[in-house]
């Protein structure tokens, strides 16, 4: 009798049932990609070149009877292993040979650039060459140009670089100051050129070869490429344009004084503002557009260029210029309209009009969630405040958009004209207050700490006003301190930065309780902090000691006074600063 016994063949784990046969498949990629990455790490293992490598190691990593080295590898795996590093990295790494330097310029390495730059001769050759070879394809493209003084803290306009007081030292000063300043506008205009004429060509043309289009293989689909003989993509989507180099003075802009004696005939300014207006109306993808303090760049007419296309899908919008003379605006009513998907909008507050937010209200714009807004003197000065939003225009805003926030930024403004911008129904998240010539008033803190308890979050006040007399006291009754109702009202602040307004020891003791942990960040300045007499009559007790060790304890982290005002996180020009706050703002949605 022959018994014959079936040996079941051995199999995963699992594979009886469907579970199980989903849990082979994804074991046997698993093995797979395993295979792949022991063959890749034997690869790169082998091309470190070390000393003593056998003879065996060396004939394993022969490629078609060739040695591997770093420039056989294909350019698809460099920009791979590209994309991991961050740009310092990568840029070191793109000096190993030329091919992996070309490698380092392949479009999806470079989706975003962000560019700060000096105005100073010395930037205008690395720009060329940066925006030479990333211009042309880069997708959303940041660019901040500011003055030399801004930047490495040298001497301002009225520095006069150590001229003597005496006979002539006034015409040396004013000299050395017009000579420089013509510099700065002349160097600014050139690099503001190279930027644009650089953008003016952002698209990728590709034909139907894949192998004549390797740059652009990894950004659209492969079907794209077989289905079109030749296809142009505008490609910039996001566009930012920031200059720092506008000084304001009692008399006027300073950079205008000379801006007419760099460019006499208006022709480079005049080609700017063309190749911007090209730019707008060759988008075709564009849904950011920022511009601020370009010094004329930007005119009334900027935003007819744009398709109502794009003007359909764009999502944030910024145009800011101190320098548009008489009654002009930037964004007209007329234009708004255009803008249905509007999202983050910036503009002047007195280009704000009752008729702009009548529109934004309209059932066929979207709700707006994000309001940036700058309160400037020059602006006040040469412009009304009659054509406002009143509170029934601010609380349709509010019913439209739930979550709408607004940012304010007041320079230099008075307490009367404050009184009028501040409605009760704005929805104020942030306000930054900063001021060279005139100063807040304690009831000012004091209405906005009744009026926006549920919404504030960051509350910045900044005083740069000569004064021998000492920094204002902004607590008329030392029992009800602004600074601290505004603490105890505002349920939500997590930032309270202060400069140049007398802070009482114990109120920053009282601020620091009152908000705990959920205070992130609390920056007084060492030179606005006063105590009482009582305390430094205390000679057991060490009065700056005990005001660190107090404040760290009720905030739940150690806390110091900030020393140099320099290191102050807010203490940027004001430009500068509404500029990247507004940004970090509106990207916050």
């Amino acid at each position: 009798m022959l018994l014959f016994l079936s040996v079941p063949q051995p199999r995963p784990p699992g594979a009886r049932t469907r579970a199980g046969a989903a849990r082979v498949a994804r074991w046997r990629r698993q093995r797979l990609r395993l295979q792949q990455l022991r063959r890749l790490r034997g690869l790169l293992r082998g091309l470190r070149g070390r000393p003593g490598a056998g003879s065996r190691r060396r004939g394993r990593m022969a490629l078609c009877g060739q040695a591997a080295g770093a420039a056989s590898l294909p350019s698809e795996l460099i920009v791979h292993i590209f994309s991991f590093l961050p740009a310092p990295d990568r840029l070191r790494a793109s000096a190993s040979c030329s091919h992996w330097r070309e490698c380092l310029f392949y479009p999806a390495l470079w989706p975003q650039l962000r560019i700060c730059l000096r105005v100073s001769p010395a930037e205008q050759p690395r720009l060329e060459f940066l925006m030479r070879k990333c211009g042309w394809f880069v997708r959303e493209l940041r660019v901040e140009f500011a003055a030399e003084n801004y930047l490495s803290g040298g001497g301002g306009p009225g520095d006069g670089g150590g001229a003597d007081p005496g006979t002539g030292g006034e015409e040396v000063e004013a000299l050395q100051l017009s000579t420089r300043w013509l510099e700065v506008l002349r160097t600014y205009l050139e690099l503001v050129l190279c930027v644009l004429v650089s953008i003016r060509n952002n698209r990728l043309t590709f034909c139907g070869n894949p192998t004549l289009n390797k740059s652009v293989g990894t950004i659209f689909p492969k079907h794209l490429l077989t289905l079109c003989l030749c296809v142009t993509f505008w490609n910039l989507q996001k566009f930012s344009l920031f200059g720092d180099i506008s000084v304001l003075q009692q008399q006027g802009s300073l950079s205008n004084t000379y801006l007419s004696k760099v460019d006499p005939d208006g022709k480079k300014i005049k080609q700017i503002q063309q190749l911007f207006e090209e730019i707008l109306s060759n988008s075709r993808q564009l849904k950011w557009l920022s511009c601020g303090f370009m010094l004329e760049i930007v005119t009334p007419t900027s935003l007819s260029s744009l398709s109502n296309s794009i003007a359909n899908t764009m999502e944030h919008l910024s145009l800011l210029d101190n320098n548009i003379p008489g009654n002009s605006t930037l964004i007209t009513t007329v234009e708004l309209e255009r803008f249905v998907n509007l999202r983050s909008l910036a503009l002047d507050f007195c280009d704000f009009t009752a008729e702009m937010a009548r529109v934004l209200t309209d059932s066929n714009h979207v709700p707006l969630q994000r309001l940036s807004l700058l309160v400037h003197n020059v602006s006040v000065m040469h412009k009304s405040l009659d054509n406002m939003p009143n509170d029934e225009h601010w609380k349709a805003l509010s019913r439209k958009s739930t979550s709408l926030r607004v940012y304010i930024m007041a320079f230099d403004i008075k307490s009367e004209d404050m009184l009028k911008i501040l409605k009760p129904s704005i929805p104020l998240e942030r306000i930054h207050f900063d001021s060279y010539i005139t100063c807040v008033s304690g009831a000012i803190v004091d209405l906005i700490s009744r009026q926006y308890d549920k919404f504030l979050t960051h509350f910045i006040l900044m005083n740069d006003v000569i004064d021998t007399s000492g920094f204002p006291d902004l607590s008329d009754n030392r029992n009800e301190d602004p600074l601290v109702l505004l603490a105890w009202r505002c349920t939500k602040l997590s930032l309270l930065a202060i400069h140049g307004y007398t802070v009482w020891a114990h109120n920053l003791i009282a601020i620091a309780r009152l908000r705990g942990s959920d205070l992130k960040v609390l920056e007084v300045t060492e030179e606005s902090i006063d105590f009482d007499q009582g305390e430094l009559a205390d000679q057991d007790v060490d009065p700056v000691h005990n005001l660190i060790e107090q404040v760290s304890l009720g905030l739940g982290q150690p806390w110091h006074a900030v020393m140099d005002i320099e290191s102050l996180s807010v203490f940027t020009e004001p430009n500068r600063h509404f500029y990247r706050e507004m940004q970090s703002f509106s990207e916050d949605i």
